[in-house]
């Protein structure tokens, strides 16, 4: 085998894996959502396919004339990369167990088998190449020298520029069938015509693979580099709609309304506002994460003059707020687009009277905005008095909710968790909100506000009751914030 064909065929079929790997987060992602469970299930799992096929493929090498396996090694990994959506949908129907155990099931199913067949390709070449025993350091450290690059470039050629440019099924389709074209040329080459079925057979593979793949229902209305996205009209109010992202409903939005508030958190969010400013005051309040816009639109609506600034990391979900929920943004209402701890630190200080943090990845608040240097961020951008509203989802033992509350404690001098009492005393899960500031909390009036609008039992916690609730818990840094795993799973 020529040595500049041997390079290509460890380079490309390493990328083909690492690209495949970068993928499952997008493709699985309306199914299990994305977390540090997710991501850890895929590296797992594609892991265990390269130690699986760099295993049988040295075996089989050894067995069987390498020239014979190399085409139908690249044939049969670009029918089964064809195969990767349509296999993620047929176990999605099936509804496996929710947590690990469902993410690694998603991804064995679909992606263990590709990365083991195209990682069997580097040794069944180290074996072609190995035709003097003087060589050998030379021949086995070049070659895998390469498959570490191939794997590098696969990574980010797919992470920085394919998933920003494409939807992730056209990028697995086109994998998949040059990943074929290559199995017939190096067939064509090297096996010089022997088992002229085989091609053939998997042309005809590829053919039906790809066409199941595009005729696989598409979870998606928008995919975006870091989410599903799509909106659903609300069949019992006319002008409700809501955001979905991957598996969460994210956001509601009444676009004839912005004053009306259907989410839970949301409500209580709009008591928080209503409580602690003279009615009416303008405000300036800045929101770390957009989806929907609903609150601060609604700040716009229920308190004109107000000036709102938002961060948000997704542009995609800018344009489909903007193109289906009615979004529009002025110097009153402006977006910032980028990851939201990068971009506070771009604000001033002393700027705003209301920060609230409504940003998730999954169910958990991504981790970097939960920790102790995050809310000093906070704190410098807040005026004096200002308050700090956090959305948060926890299930019992609620160690994430309590780690937060102690951090917020560190942080600020004056704190509240809202809640509905199971909640608060660690009998039931759902959304909380935690409050900061360097003011006095008007918890009466917030929870009065509470039940005007909502007629539950939920409570504010602070003083006494806030540390029993922290308990023993750990305040979250930039060096310690295990958020996915404080989080507890819905039961």
């Amino acid at each position: 085998m020529p040595s500049l064909m041997a390079a290509a065929l460890v380079f490309g079929t390493s990328a083909a894996v690492l690209m495949l790997e970068i993928l499952a987060g997008r493709l699985l992602a309306p199914f299990v959502g994305v977390s540090l469970e997710t991501y850890t299930g895929i590296i797992g799992t594609v892991l265990a396919g390269i130690s699986l096929g760099t295993w049988l493929g040295g075996r089989a090498a050894d067995r069987t004339d390498p020239r014979l396996l190399l085409g139908p090694l690249l044939l049969t990994g670009g029918v089964l990369a064809l195969l990767v959506v349509p296999l993620i949908a047929f176990i999605a129907g099936t509804r496996p167990e929710e947590g690990p155990v469902g993410i690694v099931v998603y991804a064995a199913v679909a992606f263990l088998a590709p990365s083991a067949v195209l990682s069997a390709v580097t040794p069944t070449v180290v074996k072609l190449q190995l035709d003097d025993l003087q060589r050998t350091g030379r021949v086995v450290g070049r070659l895998s020298a390469l498959a570490t690059a191939g794997a590098i470039a696969g990574t980010f050629l797919t992470g920085f520029v394919l998933i920003a440019a494409l939807p992730s099924r056209p990028i697995v389709l086109g994998l998949g069938i040059g990943l074929v074209v290559a199995g017939v040329g190096v067939w064509a080459v090297l096996a010089r015509g022997r088992g002229a079925g085989l091609p053939l057979a998997a042309l005809a593979l590829a053919v039906a693979g790809g066409g199941w793949s595009i005729v696989t229902p598409q979870p998606c209305e928008r995919e975006s580099a870091y989410f599903c996205v799509r909106v659903e009209q609300d069949p019992g109010r006319a002008t409700g709609r809501t955001l979905y992202l991957d598996t969460l409903r994210h956001s509601y939005v009444d676009l004839a309304d912005p004053s009306y508030l259907e989410f839970t958190y949301a409500q209580v969010v709009g008591d928080v506002i209503d409580a602690t400013a003279r009615d009416g005051q303008p405000l300036r309040g800045l929101f770390v994460g957009g989806g929907g816009f609903t609150l601060p639109r609604y700040l716009a609506a229920t308190r004109p003059g107000s000036v709102g600034r938002v961060l948000e990391l997704d542009p995609t979900v800018v344009a489909v707020a903007r193109e289906e929920l009615g979004l529009v943004t002025s110097q009153a209402l402006s977006v910032r687009i980028g990851d939201a701890r990068l971009a506070i630190a771009q604000e001033p200080a002393d700027a705003y009277d209301l920060v609230v943090g409504d940003a998730f990845s999954g169910l958990a608040v991504p981790w970097h905005l939960t920790t102790r240097e995050m809310l000093n961020e906070v704190r410098r951008v807040m005026r004096p008095g200002g308050l700090y509203v956090i959305n948060l989802i926890d299930y019992p033992p609620l160690g994430f909710a309590r780690a937060e509350a102690a951090t917020l404690r560190d942080v600020f001098q004056h704190v509240a968790v809202i809640a509905p009492r199971a909640r608060i005393e660690g009998r039931a899960g759902g959304g909380l909100i935690l409050v900061g500031s360097e003011a006095p909390i008007p918890t009466d009036a917030i929870l009065a506000e509470n039940r005007r609008r909502l007629d539950d039992d939920s409570i504010v916690t602070a003083g006494a009751g806030l540390e029993t609730f922290i308990g023993d818990a750990r305040v979250l840094t930039d060096d310690f914030a295990p958020v996915d795993q404080l989080l507890s799973p819905p039961r």
